[in-house]
């Protein structure tokens, strides 16, 4: 009877197993004590919590309960049933268990997310006299949720003398990773003798965690110089990501030739990632031609990395068409499939688009999830449609999802970008605690400098200062702006001397650029113009913002130079053409006036005209 079962159980028969225990009861016939582990299993695996009781029940009726075997094997399916609660009575009633009781009871609590009372439950083991092995440090490395704790694990592993231990080394590589400590990380994977792909996926996992994309490459490449591990799916898709991260187009290229030459064919999720790479690497149409590659392989997940991929590379009609061609396949769009369009329209400044889609998403009944949401709002701010925005926040306020800070930020700018910082100043009190997260204090900080409230986009700066709250460069973007938008130069000049004395950072192009604005905006044009000369690559906008400020104070010779710089970056804008006209016609220079007007006809720039857009508040 027993071998019966167990072949049952073997071939994944787990209903069946139970099935044929139920008649044997049926017929009073006694079964074999080694055969309910087993069952238990079978429990454990199907989420059979009331056959699971009933068979506890059973145990304790003939008191095979008392067997080690069977209570370990019961404590380990209430575990995995998440009764944590039953299967500690379970334990607590063991007069005497051994170390795989206390290792199933360990892993458990794991499992669970009592991760404290994991390693309390460690501390039995010098009351009971027991000897942990490499299963007892695995499984209390996976407690560990600081590297305090870790390092005291580890320490015990080299004092029981398994550190050597594939499993246990893993396991110490993927704690490390975990708490950021990279260093000891590669130490110990260094020390490991015969290294498995299981270890060497830990540690390009823990690599990428912790942003060393580039060691990734370096460790695949071991890998295929190994004459005993051969890279698998998890592999591949750790070094494709690698590969986006670093744009590394030609080394995906690689990677993909060599799964063609050792497998002649990928599987889905090996496909789907390579189709992820080549997208955000910006060679779209390589990704379509893996897609249409994987044809019957493709599963949602496939369509969705299709779709945002064509949106991140701006191919938005191509998306289109995937979106009704994957309804036409049988396939029912989810969420992320609805995100990726109505984020991708946003992003692409199509904003009629995205909410159109957010509609069609309502309509199908799907609800939006917090990345749809702050990409409609994103809409809605360019657009400055208040009123939708109060539909979408009446909405975050009925789910209950307010205190959320992506929502409370993107809620924030959309008053702020529709002129009303009153209603954003309200959701910003909301969090009594203020958030860490420097985005949200940018969007103040922008938004009342926006609304020209310059005063208190300061004292909100200020504020964040004096809260320990780190602020990042887009704060001191914002606060600079700010700042030359008023005519404070002294302070946006004791500000930016701020990034890299007291923050340790260094100004970015987009820094020094505000810079140059607020030295323009004031008049110090020749200061302006030499803090330009120092930016490796400056921006068409530094350009704009010079030569904006020349013509306020009628500087031809720096405007001539300025014009000439934009238009070289911008061809076919006419913008240049038509300031530097402005600022001859202040000088009374009618014959340049007219010769930059035979210029703009000559390259067939035409002064754009203007517009204004109403809209309901």
């Amino acid at each position: 009877m027993k071998l019966e079962i167990t072949k049952l159980v073997a071939h994944g028969l787990y209903r069946e197993a139970l099935c044929f225990f139920s008649q044997l009861h049926s017929t009073s016939l006694r079964i074999h004590k080694f055969s309910f582990p087993y069952l238990l299993k079978c429990c454990a695996k199907l989420k059979a919590c009331p056959q699971g009781k009933m068979l506890h029940t059973h145990l304790i009726k003939t008191g095979i309960q008392a067997h080690l075997y069977t209570a370990t094997s019961l404590t380990d399916m209430y575990m995995k049933l998440h009764a944590s609660n039953s299967a500690l009575k379970v334990f607590d009633e063991i007069p005497e268990p051994n170390i795989n009781t206390l290792n199933v009871t360990i892993s458990g609590l794991m499992y669970n997310g009592f991760y404290k009372e994991a390693l309390g439950v460690f501390g039995l083991v010098g009351m009971r006299n027991l000897r942990p092995d490499s299963v007892t440090v695995v499984s209390l490395l996976s407690a560990c949720e600081n590297v305090k704790d870790g390092l005291q694990v580890h320490c015990l592993a080299v004092k029981l003398g398994v550190e050597a231990d594939i499993y246990a080394a893993t396991s110490l590589v993927t704690m490390y990773s975990n708490c950021w400590e990279l260093v000891l990380a590669s130490k110990v994977f260094e020390q490991v003798h015969g290294k498995n792909l299981v270890c060497y996926n830990a540690f390009i996992s823990g690599l990428l965690k912790n942003g060393s994309s580039r060691v990734v490459l370096g460790v695949f490449n071991d890998i295929r110089g190994s004459s005993y591990e051969k890279p698998n799916a998890v592999t591949f898709m750790s070094v494709f990501s690698a590969c986006s991260d670093l744009k590394y187009f030609q080394f995906g290229m690689q990677v993909h030739g060599f799964i063609v030459k050792i497998e002649r064919s990928f599987d889905t999720i090996v496909g789907t990632a390579l189709v992820g790479m080549y997208s955000k690497c910006g060679c779209w149409q390589c990704a379509f031609d893996v897609f249409k590659e994987l044809n019957a392989k493709r599963s949602i997940i496939t369509w969705n990395s299709m779709i945002a991929g064509m949106m991140l590379n701006g191919q938005s009609e191509i998306a289109v068409e995937l979106f009704v061609q994957l309804q036409s396949e049988g396939l029912r769009p989810d969420s992320a499939t609805w995100n990726s369009m109505i984020s991708g329209f946003s992003q692409l400044g199509k904003e009629f688009e995205a909410i159109l889609f957010f509609k069609k998403m309502q309509y199908a009944g799907i609800a939006p999830s917090l990345k749809s949401i702050t990409s409609l709002l994103k809409a809605y701010s360019a657009m400055s449609m208040l009123q939708c925005g109060k539909e979408i926040h009446a909405h975050v306020v009925r789910t209950g999802i307010g205190s959320d800070e992506f929502i409370a930020t993107a809620l924030i700018d959309m008053y702020m970008k529709c002129g009303q910082p009153s209603w954003a100043c309200r959701i910003f009190n909301d969090f009594v605690i203020k958030p860490d997260d420097p985005a949200i204090w940018n969007a103040m900080i922008s938004g009342h400098g926006r609304n020209g409230e310059n005063g208190t986009a300061i004292e909100i700066f200020n504020q964040m200062l004096k809260e320990g709250v780190q602020p990042n460069s887009a704060t001191f973007n914002c606060i600079l702006s700010v700042c030359s938008h008023s005519g404070q130069v002294l302070k946006g000049l004791d500000i930016f001397r701020l990034m890299n004395l007291d923050y340790g950072l260094n100004p970015t192009t987009e820094n020094f650029s505000c810079l140059v604005d607020l030295m323009g905006r004031s008049g110090r044009l020749v200061e302006a113009q030499k803090l330009l000369e120092e930016i490796a690559t400056p921006s068409a906008s530094v350009f704009a913002s010079l030569l904006g400020a020349c013509k306020c104070y009628s500087d031809s010779k720096l405007g001539e130079e300025m014009a000439k710089k934009l238009s070289e970056l911008e061809p076919e804008n006419p913008t240049p053409f038509v300031i530097l006209s402005s600022i001859y016609a202040g000088q009374g220079r009618w014959k340049d006036v007219e010769r930059v007007r035979e210029m703009m006809n000559e390259r067939g720039l035409k002064k754009l005209p203007g517009c204004s857009l109403i809209g309901e508040t």
